[in-house]
């Protein structure tokens, strides 16, 4: 995000915190209304126009470049869920404890290849049809946000968003493959709590079962795949990412690659909707709710964040960050409830008066800030984008997910340990 011309007062950060407070309370108290997108809308815009207006008051250009963003990211949103919405896995998976962990392993490793946005909204849904006899649910879900929505897609730049902008900076693409330490870590230890943990709730839901479950879970039809023909569409989307920031058209400006990006990435969705038979995209229960909720939440979050950000940018030298361990700490806090694709420049930005080794800043605190990033978007629900559809996709599969706080509290117990011993194994 660009740095605004001019400093914005710490009061200017009032919309983006009432709006993050009211996606948290709203559905504890206000739960059908909240279920409502035109009810998220009027929010986002209570929120979103005093943030708007104080943005222009202080620098304009800050807004018009957190647009393109919005667009940019919008787009690769919605064409990605557009697409992998055709592909089908017909017939079924076995919901055992140990076909949950081979998809989540699955998915960390295809969420460096497709993004974890992409390798979300491909697994999501056979994942929770795979687990439909089952009666615990949350903890499926959670898990799957932990592990194919965040962290495993921290060893390429195709992986997470961040990581691609720090690679439009500079940063080499296979660099990110030195981080496999961290990713090994922090996936590895999830996917072994999450078998013990699923294992203990299957154990009991066997017992409370009136059949027996481990029979009727692995009672399964062959699995079909339908609608491959999505697959290069979405291979197509990866290479739209990576070729956009090589679009240059001198009328255009900075926007050239966005425009590029935006027109491929609609004729790649307008594609897959037209050439997808109707029939495979029902029996996936395709809706646009999920993505309209993503796409009405995230334009007010773009715009309330951006004096956060630049609050951060021009007072963040007073935190005294410098080592690899803050540096991790601090991107991963604020990544966890600012999007972590602007944080981590924010932080990089900070980085770059260190000793010159990788895009101006150095190894250590580079990879502090990109895990620091990737891991702890998993914190919140808007930490990442693909962590509010995923939330909403199994809701509209009846899965009753957890408020923020209650989502919060799965987060903190779990993953806070596990980032205090990455901390002191690999950024002391």
């Amino acid at each position: 995000m660009t740095d605004p011309g001019a400093s914005m007062p710490l009061w200017t950060v009032m919309p983006f915190a009432a709006l993050l407070l009211s996606i948290a309370v709203l559905p504890l108290i206000a739960s059908h209304w909240w279920h409502d997108n035109r009810n998220k809308a009027r929010v986002a815009i209570l929120f979103g126009i005093p943030a708007v207006v104080i943005v222009l008051a202080y620098d304009a250009r800050a807004l018009g470049h957190t647009a393109l963003e919005y667009v940019a990211f919008v787009s690769l949103l919605g064409s990605l869920f557009a697409i992998s919405g055709g592909v089908r896995v017909s017939g079924s998976l076995a919901g055992t404890p140990l076909s949950n962990t081979a998809i989540l392993a699955l998915g960390a490793v295809l969420a460096n290849l497709v993004g974890t946005t992409g390798a979300s909204m491909l697994l999501i849904r056979p994942y929770l049809r795979a687990n439909r006899r089952r009666s615990s649910k949350v903890h499926l879900v959670v898990f799957f946000i932990f592990i194919v929505a965040n962290c495993g897609g921290l060893l390429t730049p195709l992986g997470d968003p961040p990581l691609f902008l720090g690679f439009l900076q500079g940063v080499p693409f296979q660099w990110t493959l030195g981080l496999w330490k961290p990713w090994l870590a922090v996936v590895g230890t999830l996917l072994v709590l999450f078998n013990l943990y699923d294992q203990y709730r299957f154990h009991r839901e066997d017992l409370e079962s009136p059949e027996d479950l481990d029979e009727a879970v692995e009672r399964h039809a062959p699995l079909r795949f339908e609608g491959t023909h999505n697959l290069p569409l979405l291979l197509g989307v990866i290479a739209t990412v990576l070729s956009s920031g090589l679009v240059v058209y001198p009328r255009f400006g900075e926007s050239a690659g966005l425009l590029y990006q935006t027109l491929t990435m609609g004729l790649l969705a307008a594609i897959s909707l037209r050439t997808t038979p109707k029939r495979i995209r029902e029996g996936n229960e395709f809706s646009w709710h999920p993505f309209i909720e993503v796409a009405v939440l995230f334009a007010a979050i773009f715009a309330a964040m951006i004096p956060a950000l630049s609050v951060l940018r021009t007072q963040g030298t007073a935190l005294g960050v410098t080592h690899p361990w803050q540096f991790f700490w601090a991107t991963g806090s604020l990544s966890a409830v600012l999007d972590n694709a602007p944080t981590y420049l924010a932080f990089l930005s900070m980085a770059q008066h260190l000793p010159d080794e990788i895009a101006g800043t150095t190894h250590a605190a580079l990879s502090g800030i990109a895990c620091g990033a990737v891991f702890f978007g998993a914190l919140t629900y808007i930490g990442n984008g693909p962590n509010f559809m995923v939330k909403a996709i199994a809701e509209h599969a009846g899965v009753k997910m957890p408020s923020f706080f209650g989502y919060l509290t799965w987060s903190l117990s779990i993953l806070l340990p596990i980032f205090a011993v990455v901390t002191f194994a690999f950024f002391r």
